[in-house]
């Protein structure tokens, strides 16, 4: 057999390549998966062993050990494959940046060993994905969102930590006319400076530096990795999609360790994965999917209790004001995501409210909520003080004269009091933001937020709901409630969850499944990562514009098996 393969099934696509007798390489192909990467997979080996025959092959990538177990081929370790491909094919490289779809390596070399690596966490904002999610959102291709960014003069610094805070910067970037070649150089110097941070951190660069993995396509990506880290001369392998495939077959024939394919292995296996989606030999899909529990149950009253409720304010205002104006009081809470208003009387009861969407416009938020406010109420009501809490409330204390400035979590925690002084927990999720508050006799005794991630706020929901085609407010809840198999999602970033979904689509799991899943998903962050191990009381009170998503709520007392109360107005 004079040629031989290697395969590097990543998180996005699978890449071949093919070696001659003389171990160079001769040809190569990338294809997307689209969450079926060992169909892929033997797709492009039935091709080469076509033209080839049989292949002696080796494996690498984060979705390879399928490939591996069903061909009975050598899986190689990424880091190695990526060290061995270098060593074999640019040996005076020290330094390997790689970036593929979902994941991303630092690798420094010292003659035939690996020195030092690094890899991401579970965060999406150093990798491709990350990028194909915002060129997606400025209807640009990949191709055309590389081509821009060699135009740009002026980068402007963009959220580098999560897509989702990210998006919010662009919005403003484009409201306030910044050029497009500026916004979307300013993503790839954001991701640059992520990876400088989170990854390489204090670690030396060695020269010379190669930048591989299919982020290296991009050429602002290239651009921003030579500013970033001072590197003039980055070495960018041609292609530098092929660098894993490559080195996972060098390093298997340095070991002798590459196991043949031929085509009749090949069909062997497309044969049984056909059988499997058929239903004939795979057994039960449910279990093979990964299910949890449906978020309503017989007996557990959910609907009773969450559902068709309907939050009042205070009426007979004019009544009320009949002798004279009503003493009120005016809190507005902004922030980065909506900015709500609220008014009150002297016994605490609510007068009026608004909600309204922040756009990163907080004055014309807070202004259209006091005008539409003070047109309800005003001619009723005399307001004796005024109170800003969120995000931007320094700003607009400032900007309304505010008596008063309390940060979020004072805030939350005197409302729940005010509402049920026996309250010991509160849950508060947001847009971008979310909080975890303990309280004992109305004292605040712990309390935590959300870091740098939207995997646990309101925005994950709404961005993986737009990705189904469902309306968040109210479809969302409605599918998800009458789901009976919810999949098992796991807690993964914004970016991240996308591919997932599109995997068990492909799978066949329904619309509802996938919602349900996704209530469940953002409850299993939010307590793994913002209550990370504190204690959870009995009296538990969930807050915030995510608390109208009533799948949540289900999801909460499914996951941590205790009654959860949503308090009337738990949105103000």
């Amino acid at each position: 057999m004079s040629h031989t393969a290697g395969l590097d099934a990543g998180s996005v696509s699978v890449k071949l390549v093919v070696l001659d007798s003389g171990h160079n390489v001769i040809a190569h192909q990338y294809r997307r998966h689209h969450g079926r990467p060992l169909e892929t997979a033997l797709a492009l080996l039935a091709e080469a062993v076509e033209t080839y025959g049989p292949l002696p092959l080796a494996v690498t990538g984060s979705n390879a050990r399928g490939s591996s177990k069903r061909l009975g081929v050598p899986h190689v370790n990424e880091l190695l494959a990526h060290a061995a491909s270098t060593r074999k094919l640019y040996p005076e490289v020290r330094t390997i940046i790689e970036m593929g779809g979902e994941d991303s390596k630092f690798i420094t070399l010292d003659g035939d060993a690996i020195k030092d690596f690094a890899l991401n966490s579970v965060c999406a904002a150093g990798t491709g994905s990350f990028l194909d999610q915002q060129a997606e959102r400025m209807k640009l291709s990949i191709e055309e969102f590389s081509a821009l960014t060699l135009g740009s003069k002026n980068p402007p610094r963009i959220a580098g930590r999560c897509s989702v805070f990210a998006k919010s910067d662009m919005i403003h970037l484009q409201q306030i006319a910044t050029p497009m070649e500026d916004i979307v150089a300013g993503l790839c110097f954001s991701v640059a400076r992520n990876f400088q941070g989170s990854i390489v951190r204090n670690r030396p660069i060695e020269s010379k530096v190669a930048f591989m993995g299919g982020v290296a396509l991009n050429k602002g990506m290239v651009r921003a990795f030579s500013e970033v880290f001072g590197v003039e001369d980055l070495v960018i392998p041609e292609p530098p999609t092929m660098m894993g495939a490559a080195g996972a077959i060098f390093k298997a024939l340095g070991e002798e360790s590459a196991v043949a394919v031929d085509s009749a292995a090949i069909e062997k296996i497309q044969q049984e994965l056909a059988a499997e989606q058929d239903g004939t030999a795979a057994g039960d899909s449910e279990a093979a999917v990964g299910v949890r529990k449906p978020l309503i149950q017989p007996g557990d009253e959910f609907r009773e209790r969450h559902l068709g409720r309907d939050d009042q304010v205070a009426g007979g205002l004019a009544e009320r004001a009949a002798s004279g104006k009503i003493d009120a009081y005016l809190g507005v809470d902004i922030g980065s995501i909506s900015t709500c208003l609220a008014v009150i009387d002297s016994n605490g009861d609510l007068l009026a409210k608004r909600y309204i969407r922040t756009a990163s416009r907080p004055i014309e938020a807070v202004m259209q909520g006091l005008r539409e406010i003070g047109e309800e109420v005003g001619p009723y009501v005399d307001i004796k003080g005024v109170g800003t809490t969120g995000s931007g409330r320094y700003m607009i204390a400032d900007f309304i004269s505010a008596d008063i400035v309390k940060n979020e979590i004072t805030a939350h925690a005197r409302g729940a009091s005010h509402v049920d002084p026996t309250v010991d927990t509160i849950f508060e999720i947001g847009g971008q933001d979310s909080k975890y508050v303990r309280l004992s006799d109305g004292i605040i005794v712990d309390f935590e937020m959300n870091k740098a991630c939207a995997a646990g706020t309101g925005s994950f929901l709404e961005e993986q709901a737009e990705k189904l085609s469902v309306q968040v407010k109210d479809e969302f809840a409605a599918l998800a409630l009458d789901a009976d198999t919810p999949c098992r999602l796991g807690e993964r970033c914004t970016v991240f969850m996308e591919n997932s979904l599109r995997s068990f689509l492909q799978q066949g799991a329904g619309k509802g499944d996938l919602l349900a899943g996704l209530a469940y998903s953002i409850v299993e962050n939010y307590i793994n990562r913002v209550v990370a191990g504190r204690e959870i009381g009995e009296n538990i009170f969930f807050q915030g514009g995510t608390a109208f998503n009533k799948a949540t709520v289900a999801a909460f007392e499914k996951f941590l098996d205790r009654k959860i109360t949503v308090p009337d107005h738990h949105d103000n």
